[in-house]
C-alpha cells in the first residue's frame, strides 16, 4: 500500500515537472505573456511571434525584427515633411544600432502619460488602465473607467501643449509620453517633452481619411505594450460589426442628400470628398453634397457657396456644439432659415454624449467604435434598415 501511495507520488511530481517546463516554454515562445526583464535574453528567439497586421490606417507601419519592432508614422501632420521611427527594443535584448537614443523606448511600456482622450479608449480595451499615470484635462475626460480613476486620485492632470506641465510629468516618470501634433511649433508640446529627455510617441489618427483607419491606430498603441493579440481581436470585432452595417445600405433606392458643418467667422469648412466624414455617410447610405471632391481635410467654403448647393438639401448635421436648440441656431444666423433642412427640422449634431463640463465623447470614444457611429447614422437616414438601435452619439435639435 505504501509502495502503491509512493508510486502515485512520483507520478503526480512528474507530472508537475512536466507541466511547468510546459508553462516556461509556452511563455518563451508567447514573450507577450513575459512582462519583466528578468528573462535571460536568446538571440534566437522571436520574441513578438504575434504580429500587427495594418489594412486601413495609411498613416503608420511597423517592421518586426527578433527582439526588436520599428514603428514609423509616415504622415504626423497636414503636409508634413517628415516622418517619426520608434525602435521598441523587447526588455533585456540589445539595443539595435545606427539608432538615436530619443527614438529607442524598452517594451512592453509599464507606465504612461496621455496628451490626448482620443488614445484613453484605447488602454481600457487592451486593459491597460493600471499603466495610465496622467492625462491631459480632467474636463475633457468622458471614458467612465479613467473617469473613475481619476476620482481615486490615481491619475494627475499634466495639461497639454503650452500648458504641458513637464516638470509634474518628469515627477511621474512615465514610460512612454502619447500625444500627437499639428505641426505647429507654437503649440506642439513633444519638442519640449524631448528636450526633457522623455519618450515620446506621436500619435497621427486625426491624419486618416477613413473612419476604420482612424479606429485601427488602437494597433498603434497596443506595439508600445506588446498588445498585438488583444488589439488584433478587438479591432477585428470593430471593423467586422461596420463592414457588415455598411453592407445593409448598399443597395438603398434612396439616398438622401445631406450636408455637414457651420459657418465660423466668416467661413464654412466643409469636410473634403475624400474625408473621414465624407466616408461615414457614403456608408450610411446618404448622398454628401461634396463628395465628388477628391481631396481630404476641409474645404474653407462663403456662405453663399454652401447656400448654392445646399439649400434644398434632405438633412443637415455636424453643427456646432453650443446649439442647444433651433432657436440658438436661428439667434446665430437668419440665414440658416434659407436652408431647407432647418425648415423640415432634419437637423441632427453629433454631442448627445457631452459630459458635465461640455467633453464631448464622439472625439473620444467615438473614434474607437465606428461601428456605433455608422449605425447611428444608418437610423437617422434609413431608420427602417437598424429598427431597434437607438441613438448614441447623434440627437435631433429640437
Amino acid at each position: 500500500m505504501n509502495y502503491a501511495k509512493s508510486i502515485r507520488r512520483r507520478i503526480n511530481l512528474y507530472g508537475c515537472l512536466l507541466l511547468f517546463v510546459a508553462t516556461l516554454v509556452i511563455a518563451c515562445n508567447h514573450p507577450n505573456l513575459i512582462n519583466s526583464c528578468g528573462q535571460a535574453y536568446d538571440s534566437n528567439l522571436d520574441y513578438f511571434p504575434v504580429k500587427a497586421t495594418i489594412n486601413y490606417a495609411q498613416g503608420f507601419d511597423v517592421e518586426y525584427h527578433k527582439a526588436y519592432k520599428v514603428v514609423t508614422v509616415k504622415s504626423p501632420w497636414r503636409d508634413a515633411n517628415r516622418d517619426f521611427k520608434y525602435v521598441l527594443v523587447q526588455c533585456g535584448a540589445p539595443v539595435p544600432e545606427n539608432f538615436r537614443e530619443t527614438q529607442v523606448i524598452t517594451v512592453p511600456v509599464d507606465s504612461v502619460v496621455s496628451l490626448s482622450t482620443t488614445h484613453l479608449p484605447h488602454f481600457t480595451k487592451l486593459g491597460l488602465l493600471d499603466k495610465l499615470l496622467g492625462v491631459r484635462d480632467f474636463k475633457q475626460v468622458n471614458t467612465p473607467e479613467v473617469v473613475e480613476r481619476i476620482k481615486a486620485g490615481k491619475i494627475t492632470e499634466v495639461g497639454s501643449n503650452n500648458n504641458t506641465n513637464i516638470e509634474q510629468i518628469l515627477e511621474l516618470n512615465p514610460a512612454l509620453i502619447t500625444t500627437y501634433a499639428v505641426g505647429n511649433t507654437q503649440t506642439d508640446s513633444y519638442p519640449q517633452l524631448l528636450d526633457a529627455g522623455l519618450k515620446v510617441a506621436i500619435n497621427a489618427e486625426y491624419m486618416e481619411n477613413s473612419p476604420l483607419g482612424r479606429s485601427e491606430w488602437i494597433k498603434f498603441t497596443a506595439l508600445f505594450f506588446n498588445q498585438e493579440e488583444k488589439a488584433e481581436k478587438v479591432f477585428n470585432q470593430v471593423a467586422s460589426k461596420y463592414e457588415e452595417i455598411a453592407e445593409k445600405t448598399q443597395l438603398v433606392n434612396n439616398r438622401p442628400t445631406v450636408f455637414v458643418g457651420f459657418n465660423f467667422q466668416g467661413t464654412w469648412f466643409m469636410p473634403a470628398g475624400d474625408s473621414y466624414v465624407a466616408k461615414y455617410l457614403n456608408d450610411a447610405g446618404a448622398n454628401y453634397l461634396w463628395s465628388d471632391d477628391n481631396t481630404s481635410g476641409s474645404l474653407p467654403l462663403s456662405f453663399e457657396v454652401v447656400l448654392e448647393r445646399a439649400a434644398n438639401a434632405d438633412y443637415w448635421l455636424n453643427f456646432s456644439q453650443s446649439w442647444q436648440s433651433l432657436q440658438d441656431l436661428l439667434n446665430e444666423d437668419q440665414r440658416y432659415t434659407a436652408f431647407q433642412a432647418v425648415k423640415t427640422g432634419n437637423l441632427y449634431n453629433n454631442d448627445a454624449q457631452l459630459n458635465e463640463y461640455q467633453g464631448n465623447d464622439y472625439w473620444e470614444s467615438g473614434i474607437s467604435n465606428p461601428d456605433i457611429v455608422l449605425s447611428d447614422l444608418i437610423k437617422i437616414f434609413h431608420p427602417q434598415i437598424l429598427p431597434k438601435h437607438q441613438l448614441v452619439y447623434y440627437r435631433k435639435l429640437t
